[in-house]
Order: structure tokens, then sequence, then C-alpha cells
């Protein structure tokens, strides 16, 4: 062990919290190691309440940081697999959200007290004990957890202003990054195109903006790369895994796949005239605008199914992104035709039980500059 007069001189925290509902009952976990040796020094962990996974992660980077002053450290490492805390306890990214800015405020007041604090992001495989510990507080209050469920349920059934009854699943839509297609101004629909240096850029600048939504509970992408890719790189940032639904897949542009409008409209130009003012009509060999909206009215089912009440980021692309925005208006499919989505477009739409819905958001890009 190095130690100066019998205390640890650096010592490494693993932290960790997490919350089953995001937001729902939450705990912290933390470890303070040997620098050296890896021996385990001190443990933490303890029940939050209901909160997010964020609040929940500061939460363990506070008990670690605490721990370790206890222990009499003097140098720490902090290791944790929330890309958002790192960044934001780095000082790389701002620190927005009015809940966590008391929290950093109390993480950086702890960590003044040491003579350095570094901080470096790990794959979450790699911070399995203070998951564990985290999950053992969550684990330790199942009984409170169950407690505080009718509550919640019975909070559910407020109406809406607008009439609505029931707590909504609300659907953040971004679009994917560019992709050299999308620079060609060519059709890009089922090809498996990567992002470009630029996309990926934008996917970096839009995960960013979304790693402050404080209550996401899953990121669903499209199987599509550029989609994919998007998705994941919000998904490092939060700490989530990155699930694809076949629903959210581009319109199938049959035999105009890879070529631009002009072209399109030189080979084919009867169907190609008809298409831009009939959902019912299909590129040869593609899909139409009408079977599009099917699926992806069932991926919207599935996902409510599975997700309803919560909050989810849904990674697509123009056409289905357009379409649940038309599907939460309730409006024809001409809407279809008149709407511009950007690459890395924000829009959000939210879904009640009760049938109703509303859009909040269409196409932010405030987050590109």
């Amino acid at each position: 062990m190095d130690t100066r007069g019998g205390r640890p001189v650096k010592v490494i925290v693993e932290a960790d919290g997490g919350s089953r509902g995001n937001p729902g009952p939450a705990g912290y976990g933390a470890v303070v190691r040997d620098h050296r040796t890896g021996e385990t020094l001190a443990e933490r962990k303890g029940f939050v309440g209901v909160a997010t996974n964020n609040v929940a992660e500061y939460q363990g980077l506070i008990a670690g940081l605490r721990a370790a002053g206890e222990v009499g450290a003097e140098v720490v490492e902090v290791r944790m697999d929330s890309k958002l805390v790192v960044e934001q306890m780095s000082g790389r990214w701002k620190i927005k959200h009015p809940s966590m800015q008391p929290l950093a405020r109390e993480a950086r007041q702890l960590a003044d007290g040491f003579d350095r604090v570094a901080y470096e992001w790990i794959p979450r495989e790699r911070n399995r004990q203070a998951d564990r510990l985290a999950n053992e507080a969550m684990d330790d209050a199942k009984q409170d957890q169950q407690d505080k469920q009718p509550q919640q349920a019975e909070g559910a059934k407020q109406p809406h202003w607008s009439g609505a009854v029931g707590e909504p699943t609300r659907l953040i839509l971004l679009r994917h990054g560019q992709t050299r297609l999308s620079v060609e101004r060519r059709y890009s629909g089922r090809g498996d195109h990567p992002l470009t240096e630029l996309g990926l850029e934008q996917a970096s600048r839009a995960a960013q903006r979304l790693s402050t939504v404080e209550d996401i509970a899953a990121i669903v992408s499209s199987p599509l790369q550029r989609a994919t890719q998007t998705a994941q790189k919000l998904a490092d940032a939060v700490g989530l895994d990155v699930v694809t639904h076949q629903g959210l897949i581009e319109t199938d542009f049959g035999a105009w796949e890879g070529l631009t409008f002009a072209e399109a409209a030189r080979q084919d130009p009867d169907v190609h005239r008809r298409w831009l003012g009939d959902t019912s009509v299909k590129p040869p060999n593609g899909e139409s605008f009408d079977e599009v909206h099917a699926r992806v009215r069932k991926a919207r089912t599935d996902l409510i199914a599975k997700y309803g009440g919560k909050t989810l980021v849904v990674v697509s692309h123009v056409t289905p992104i357009k379409t649940l925005l038309r599907q939460a208006l309730d409006v024809g499919p001409q809407f279809l035709f008149r709407m511009h989505l950007d690459l890395t477009g924000v829009s959000i739409a939210e879904f009640y039980p009760d049938g109703h819905a509303s859009v909040k958001l269409v196409n932010d890009t405030s987050h590109l500059g």
C-alpha cells in the first residue's frame, strides 16, 4: 500500500448509481481502492429515493469522495461509467440541469479537499463492484418502492390540461447525422451507409445536448448504421444500451436508392410525379408512405407497450420521424410533403394512454450552433 504516516497517498474511487424507472427508486454505490494494490479500503452504498440515473451517479461520486477523505487520501482517481458526470466534473461539459448543479457543487467542494482529483470514464463491465453496491441499496429499499407505487399510480390519473388522462410516453425523436448520400442529396433508404466525419460530430453534439435529459428510459434506434452510430454516441454519454427496432427503418426507395431527385424523375417520370403527391404510390420495387405509416404505427404501439409512461430517445430517419409527428398531430398525409427535418434535428411527441397526443418540439438543431 502506498502510504504516508499510515494513510494511503493515492486511491481509486469507483462510483456508480442507478434508477429503476429513471426516474424511479434509485441507489448508489462507491468503492475506494488502494492505487497500487487494488485492495478495497472502503465501500459505501445508499438509497436515494425516487430519482434519475444521473442524480444517483452524482450521489455515488459524493459518497466515494467522502470515503476517500475518511481514509486519508491525498490524490484521488475517480472512475465512473457515467460519461455525463465524468465530462461535467472534468469541466468539459456544462451542467445545465438544475437538479444536478447543487450535487456537482458538493462534489467539487469535496474534491477541493484533496491535492488532486482526476476523472476517468470506464466501461460498465469494469465498474461491477460499485454497480453491485448500488443494486444492493435499491434491493434493500424494495419495500419502500412498493409502498410508493400506489401513490404514483393515483397521481398518474390526474387529467392533462387538454383533457388527456394518464402519464404520456414521451418520444424524443432524433434524426441521424450526415452520410455521404446526405451530402450528395441522394435517396437514402435501406442502403446501410455510415456517418461522415461531420455526421459523427453532429451526433456527438446531439448526444451532449440530450445527455442532460433527466429521465431517459431507453434509446431505441433504426437498425441502419447511420442511426445506430448516432444513437451510440448518446448511449455512451448516459450509460444505456442501444435497442433497435426494425419498424423505425427508413422508407425502401427501391429502384431510386442512391439516385438524386432529378435522376429518379428522369428514370420514372410518371411514377415519380404521382409519388410526390400520393402516399399510396410506391417507387419501383419499393415501399409506399402508407406502408411506412402502418409499420411505424405498429412500432409506436410496441414501444408504448414496453415503455409506457416513460421517456425514450428514438433515433431514426426522415420518413419515420415525420410519420410519428403526423400521428401525434392526427393530420393528413400532406404533412409529409410540407415538413422539413434537418440532420440530427430533435423533435418531441407525447402519446397518452387514452389516445391523446401532443407535439412539444419540432426539428430543433440548436446544439449544432
